[in-house]
C-alpha cells in the first residue's frame, strides 16, 4: 500500500464521487455519508504521507511511475516533495469539512453536490502530486468543471454569469501554459517537470515562456489584474465551494510559480521580479483598500483573500543579488497553508450566518453576539487571524516574508507590512458591525446560536489555525530542505 499512496489519495475521492452520484442519488441520506466516509479515508491517507514524510530528504517521495501515452513519452508519473506535500494534506483535511458543512444546508441534488466535491479534491491532489506536464495539466483542467457546476448550480441569483467568468479566465489561461509545456516538449522530447529544469533556454525564450506560465497562474491565484472574476464568483458559490475556491484551489496559482515557473525560467524570473513584487504590493495595499469599502461579507473576504495571496507572490520573487531569500519563500509557503485554514473558517462563519438570515450585506446584521455568543467568539478568532495577529496562523506566514523583505527590499517590507494595519481595519470594521450594537433586525432577532456539527467544524478550524499560529514549525521543518534545494536551482543561470 506504502507504494501507491498518492494514487490512494487521488483516486479514492474520485471513484466514492463517482459511487455516490451513481447509486445514492435518490438517497440524500446515504450520500451525505458515504461522501463524508470517502473524504476521511482520503485524509488518513495524506495524513500518512506527512507522517512518513522524510523531511531531510531533497528527492521526490511516494514515487510511482506508468507508462501512459509511450508514443508521446507521457506518464502516470507521481511524487511529493516538501513543497507539494503540505497542500495534499490541507486539501483533504478541508474536504471533510466542506462535505459537513453541506449536511443540513444542500436540500437539492444532494448527491451531484458531494460528487463534485469529492471529484474535485482527487484532481486537485493530482495537480499537487504530477510530475509529468500534460499529467498535471489533465488534472489541472479536470478540476474546472466540478467547480463550475458548484457554482453554477447551488450558487446565488447571478450564479451562471459567476460561474461563466471563473471557467473562461481559468480556461483562456491555462491553454497559454499548454502552448508553454508543448514547446518544452519540442526541445528535449519529454514531458517530465525536472527534465525541464535542466533545460538551457535563451532569455527570450524565458520571458515568453514566463509570460504564458504567469497567464495561468497568476489567473489562479488571483493575481491583480487579473483577480476580477473571484469577487464575483465567491459571493454567489455556495459556501462548501467558497472554503474550496478559497483554501485550496487559489493554492495551485501559489504552487504553480514554485513548482513551474522560477525553477523552469530562472533568468526571466530574476529579470521580471521587479514587476511581480510591484504587482504583489498592488494587490496587498490596493486590494485591501478595496476590502474596506465592501458591503458584501462574501466580497469582503473575497477582496481579502486576493491581498493575502499577495504575499504569496512577493515571497515568490525577492530576489537580493540573483538569489531568492529562504525566509521569503518559507513564509510565502506558510501563508498559503495559513491562509487555507483562516480563509475557509471566515467563509464557513459567514455561511452559518447566512442559512439562518439569508443574507450577505452587513447592513442586515448587527447584535450577533446577543444571539449567538459562542459563534461570535470562534469569528472573533477567525477575525484576528485574518487580520493577522501573533499566536494565530495568520501571523506566521506574513511574518516571514515580511522578515525576507526587509533582508532584500525594505521599501517593500513597509508597502508589506501596511496590509497588517489595512487587514485589521477591514476585518474588526466588519466584526464590530456584525456582531456588536443593538438588535435591529427580526430575522437576527430569531437566530439560533451554532449546532452541533456547525460547532464541531468551527472547533476543527480554530484548533487548526491556533496550532498553525504558535507551532509552525510543524510545517516549516516539512518544506526547509525542499525549499533549499530550489533556491540553489533557481541561482543557477540558463544562458
Amino acid at each position: 500500500m506504502m507504494n501507491y499512496l498518492l494514487s490512494l489519495t487521488i483516486w479514492t475521492p474520485i471513484v466514492f464521487g463517482f459511487i455516490t452520484l451513481v447509486l445514492f442519488s435518490k438517497n440524500d441520506c446515504m450520500a451525505r455519508y458515504f461522501s463524508l466516509l470517502g473524504a476521511i479515508i482520503s485524509f488518513a491517507f495524506s495524513a500518512i504521507i506527512f507522517h512518513y514524510f522524510d523531511a531531510n530528504q531533497v528527492a521526490m517521495q511516494f514515487q510511482e511511475l506508468a507508462p501512459w501515452i509511450p508514443s508521446l513519452n507521457i506518464n502516470y508519473h507521481l511524487g511529493v516533495d516538501g513543497i507539494s506535500m503540505p497542500f495534499v494534506l490541507l486539501n483533504n483535511f478541508v474536504t471533510i469539512l466542506v462535505v459537513l458543512a453541506g449536511f443540513k444546508v444542500i436540500k437539492h441534488q444532494v448527491a451531484l453536490y458531494n460528487a463534485m466535491f469529492l471529484m474535485m479534491t482527487g484532481f486537485i491532489s493530482g495537480s499537487f502530486c504530477s510530475l509529468d506536464a500534460i499529467l498535471f495539466y489533465v488534472f489541472f483542467e479536470a478540476m474546472l468543471i466540478p467547480m463550475f457546476l458548484l457554482i453554477g448550480v447551488w450558487g446565488s441569483t447571478n450564479r451562471v454569469y459567476a460561474a461563466i467568468k471563473f471557467f473562461l479566465y481559468t480556461l483562456i489561461g491555462s491553454l497559454l501554459m499548454l502552448v508553454a509545456l508543448i514547446y518544452l516538449f519540442m526541445q528535449n522530447g519529454s514531458f517530465e517537470i525536472f527534465s525541464y529544469y535542466r533545460l538551457p533556454l535563451t532569455i527570450g525564450v524565458q520571458t515568453m515562456l514566463f509570460i504564458a506560465f504567469f497567464m495561468s497562474f497568476a489567473v489562479k491565484v488571483p493575481m491583480w489584474p487579473l483577480h476580477t472574476w473571484l469577487p464575483a464568483a465567491h459571493p454567489e458559490a455556495p459556501t462548501g465551494g467558497s472554503m474550496v475556491l478559497a483554501a485550496i484551489t487559489l493554492k495551485i496559482g501559489g504552487y504553480g510559480f514554485l513548482r513551474f515557473i522560477l525553477p523552469i525560467v530562472p533568468d526571466a524570473a530574476r529579470e521580471l521580479s521587479g514587476v511581480m513584487v510591484a504587482l504583489s504590493l498592488i494587490a496587498i495595499v490596493y486590494i485591501g483598500l478595496v476590502a474596506l469599502v465592501q458591503k458584501d461579507m462574501k466580497k469582503l473576504v473575497a477582496y481579502s483573500s486576493i491581498s493575502h495571496m499577495g504575499f504569496v507572490t512577493l515571497g515568490c520573487f525577492l530576489f537580493a543579488s540573483g538569489t531568492l531569500n529562504t525566509w521569503a519563500v518559507e513564509g510565502a509557503i506558510t501563508q498559503m497553508i495559513s491562509h487555507g485554514f483562516v480563509s475557509a473558517a471566515m467563509f464557513f462563519c459567514i455561511g452559518v450566518m447566512y442559512d439562518r438570515v439569508h443574507s450577505r450585506n452587513i447592513a442586515d446584521y448587527g447584535g450577533v453576539v446577543t444571539k449567538m455568543p459562542i459563534f461570535a467568539a470562534f469569528f472573533m478568532l477567525f477575525s484576528m487571524a485574518n487580520a493577522g495577529l501573533p499566536g494565530t496562523s495568520g501571523f506566521a506566514g506574513e511574518f516571514m516574508v515580511i522578515i525576507g523583505a526587509v533582508q532584500t527590499n525594505f521599501v517593500a517590507a513597509i508597502f508589506a507590512a501596511l496590509t497588517l494595519i489595512i487587514g485589521a481595519g477591514y476585518t474588526l470594521w466588519m466584526y464590530k458591525r456584525v456582531v456588536f450594537g443593538e438588535v435591529t433586525s427580526s430575522h437576527v432577532a430569531e437566530m439560533d446560536d451554532v449546532s452541533s456539527r456547525e460547532f464541531i467544524i468551527l472547533a476543527v478550524l480554530a484548533v487548526a489555525v491556533i496550532v498553525m499560529g504558535v507551532y509552525p514549525q510543524l510545517f516549516v521543518a516539512k518544506i526547509h530542505v525542499s525549499v533549499q534545494h530550489l533556491i540553489s536551482q533557481v541561482a543557477i543561470s540558463k544562458l
